[in-house]
């Protein structure tokens, strides 16, 4: 399947009702993303870690994880963030547009760095009563540094094979390389939106 210009990307989610799927490493900004399109579009947004994680993080069992996502995204337009092949066919079935977020290790793992000292720092609680906490994220093979360091050059491979896949065709595809393309997204979204509005 082609991968789409952030321009023509930014005039196809402004125009009707679309179903938008965030992928990208752990600390990209995917959720922050997908929250802000849905903000802007006035659609529902899914976050797939609150659907995943149950209290204590213990992860739904699968079939419970994809009962939830099923529900989560029954409605006309919706954006969903998170990485979880359990769960993919039913979200790409579903989806219309995939926005890869495919930032530079670097940079992921400062993002991550910041992202997790806020959460230890503020105790904010995320999915479920469910806090980050300072062994596991930095003393722990249940890092989520580790995770990202053990699957980033493994996405990378992974996504264009499986955006080529007959079964996900009807997709299009949007690769950002940097937080600015998805800055610059957002607002010829903002724009484009205004324009359809008129």
């Amino acid at each position: 399947m082609p991968i789409i210009s952030l321009e023509s990307a930014a005039r196809h989610v402004a125009t009707g009702n679309h179903r938008i799927a965030v992928v990208g490493t752990s600390g990209s900004g995917k959720t922050t993303l997908a929250r802000h399109l849905a903000r802007r579009l006035q659609v529902t947004h899914v976050e797939l870690d609150a659907l995943h994680w149950d209290s204590h993080w213990t992860p739904s069992p699968t079939p419970i994880f994809r009962d939830r996502t099923a529900a989560a995204l029954g409605g006309a337009a919706w954006t969903v963030d998170g990485n979880y092949g359990k769960v993919r066919d039913i979200i790409w079935a579903r989806a219309d547009t995939v926005i890869w977020l495919d930032y530079s290790l670097p940079l992921i793992l400062w993002r991550l760095s910041r992202r997790t000292f806020w959460r230890l720092i503020t105790r904010v609680e995320l999915w479920n009563g469910n806090r980050e906490r300072f062994r596991e994220q930095l003393f722990s093979r249940d890092s989520l540094f580790v995770w990202v360091l053990s699957t980033y050059r493994r996405m990378q491979r992974e996504y264009p094979p499986l955006f080529a896949r007959p079964e996900y065709a009807h997709l299009k595809v949007v690769h950002l390389r940097s937080p600015r393309s998805s800055r610059r997204l957002l607002v010829a979204v903002a724009r484009s939106s205004q324009r359809v509005a008129r």
